[in-house]
């Protein structure tokens, strides 16, 4: 029985010269291909689903124009041996697959195709005799139509280069490429050279081998290793009292400690007499080295380091400010870690704000280069002081320039400001009116004010005329909506070298929003984009408790 335009023999050799040898699984999809191909209306411009990845999707390959590479076959790997051909602008088409039924009148194939005999059991000529005989007659046959989700073809992603590897990959997979997070299905030979062999000028391998992979260590039970230098620093914890290094690397250790030692469950050791050659990178040296590379204005830390780890704390009082971009590099590399508080947040000298440890004793110099690719030449930690801003007040709303209503803005905006470090330089009331808000913002600059908080007028009401007032006056670089309630509407921008927020109508009523988050970081002098307001979509919605605890809470967070 013919496939397509082939004899059975013909398709054979095709198969085989495709395939690397006739595979039965793609001489039964030559038939099927075809089952459902006479059934679509001539002309029809149509794509293929595929629902296994073995041998299947080589017989449509072979026979139609649809392939992975040009997008038009889909391979939904669902285990069942079925294909179907659609018409590819409205999805309608048909479904082939094999029948386990309609097998059992053919027991060669039905033993192959469930797997009732060990390969060295069947007859393959009967099979392949079997096969030709039986043709499509061993499948049935579905009307379909393929689901929109499936029409289509995915566009072309952003490349960009790994900042760890330098290779081209799709930003789609994240800060650094797939391989880099770990997923390379191998490791490069140690010293090997060629295209992307070394990282960042590192001289490194350019993929790393198994995240578990360890050097070969000398154990000694604890009495044989009296007399000997502990590789490493070993912890004892003491519930509800202490957790700190009771032994510390290259601390050489004498007949009192073996008891010690038993008891916090040592009793085999790790012993300096051993150590790994150059491809291995040792805790407490990798966790400085990156301490080295991250830390920053005002970011301080001690050293040596304390079982892989060092903490770093705030040199002063500020704002903490992490590139998260590189946190995120650094974290998706293997076996390091770091954690942070939030960026953004107000912190106090002295206080410990992240903390950055190498996970195993020993990391390869691969992972180690990896790592310290990803965190770039920038520091990823800094602690900004808080300027001290002369703030001009503009409060808007014609009742109470009118003195319809007492003003609570002024006094509420006051407090958070002084709270922060700076002062009022000056207090302006203004009526719902473009150009008087436009004049009372050049009045306040005028009188020396280099942050201007004007409130309300920001909503869509007839009278809010804030925004386009505010421009009236120079504003540029604007930023208008912020992903948080409340406070959605909080407008940024500046006026010269002035800068300038717009705290809506709902500061009056709730004690923290939008405001409170942004403050900070303007007397930091901290670069604001769109994209960093987006971030604050997660943790953006108060919970409006009775009792507000901010910032010691998720608002913001």
């Amino acid at each position: 029985m013919n496939i397509g335009n082939y004899t059975f023999e013909e398709f054979k050799q095709l198969a085989a010269g495709f395939h690397g040898y006739p595979a039965p699984g793609l001489l039964i999809g030559g038939y099927m291909v075809e089952e459902a191909r006479v059934r679509l209306p001539e002309g029809t411009l149509f794509e293929a689903m595929v629902e296994t990845s073995k041998c299947l999707p080589d017989a449509v390959q072979l026979l139609t124009l649809c392939s992975t590479g040009n997008q038009w076959m889909k391979v939904l790997n669902l285990g069942r041996y079925a294909l179907s051909l659609y018409d590819k602008f409205s999805g309608e088409g048909w479904r082939v697959y094999v029948d386990s039924e309609k097998l059992k009148a053919w027991p060669e194939i039905h033993g192959w195709f469930m797997k009732l005999k060990p390969k060295k059991e069947q007859d393959t000529d009967r099979l392949f005799a079997e096969i030709e005989a039986a043709g499509a007659t061993i499948c049935s046959v579905q009307q379909i139509v393929i689901r929109s989700k499936y029409l289509g073809h995915s566009h072309m992603s952003a490349i960009s280069e790994c900042p760890v590897c330098r290779e081209a990959y799709p930003l789609t997979d994240g800060a650094i490429c797939r391989g880099c997070q770990g997923e390379a299905p191998y490791s490069v030979v140690h010293g090997s050279t060629g295209a992307g062999a070394s990282l960042a000028g590192t001289g490194s391998a350019g993929v790393a081998g198994s995240v578990l992979s360890r050097p070969a260590l000398r154990t000694v039970s604890a009495e044989e290793a009296v007399g000997q230098k502990a590789l490493h620093d070993m912890t004892q914890i003491i519930p509800g009292e202490t957790k700190e290094p009771a032994f510390r690397a290259g601390q050489e250790l004498s007949v009192g400690d073996v008891c010690r030692l038993q008891q916090m469950g040592r009793f085999r050791v790790h012993v300096e007499d051993q150590v790994p050659g150059d491809e291995w990178v040792h805790e407490n040296d990798a966790v400085a080295a990156f301490a080295a590379r991250m830390a920053g204005e005002g970011i301080e830390y001690d050293l040596p380091p304390a079982e892989g780890k060092i903490n770093f704390r705030a040199a002063h009082d500020g704002l903490l400010s992490i590139d998260l971009d590189a946190l995120e590099r650094f974290n998706l590399c293997p076996n390091v870690m770091l954690a942070t508080r939030q960026s953004a947040s107000l912190v106090d000298s002295g206080k410990d704000v992240a903390g950055c440890r190498a996970i195993p004793l020993y990391i390869s110099r691969d992972h180690f280069s990896r790592a310290m690719a990803a965190l770039g030449h920038e520091p990823l930690l800094r602690v900004l002081p808080l300027r001290k801003a002369r703030v001009g007040i503009l409060v808007t709303g014609t009742e109470v320039f009118k003195g319809i209503i007492q003003d609570k803005f002024a006094p509420i905006i006051t407090n958070k400001v002084v709270a922060l470090g700076s002062s009022v330089s000056g207090s302006l009331i203004v009526p719902d009116d473009r150009a008087m808000i436009a004049d009372g913002v050049r009045s306040l600059l005028d009188g020396g004010a280099d942050l201007i908080v004007t409130t309300a007028g920001l909503s869509v009401d007839p009278d809010d005329v804030t925004l386009p007032a505010l421009e009236d006056a120079g504003l540029t670089d604007v930023l208008y909506g912020v992903p948080v309630l409340p406070g959605t509407m909080t407008l940024l921008g500046r006026i010269g070298t002035a800068q300038v927020i717009g705290v809506p109508a709902c500061a009056l009523f709730f004690k923290t929003t939008g405001f409170d988050l942004l403050l900070p970081r303007l007397l930091a002098s901290d670069t604001i984009t769109r994209k960093e307001l987006a971030r604050y979509g997660e943790g953006g919605f108060c919970l409006q408790c009775k009792a507000c605890t901010f910032p010691k809470c998720p608002f913001g967070k």
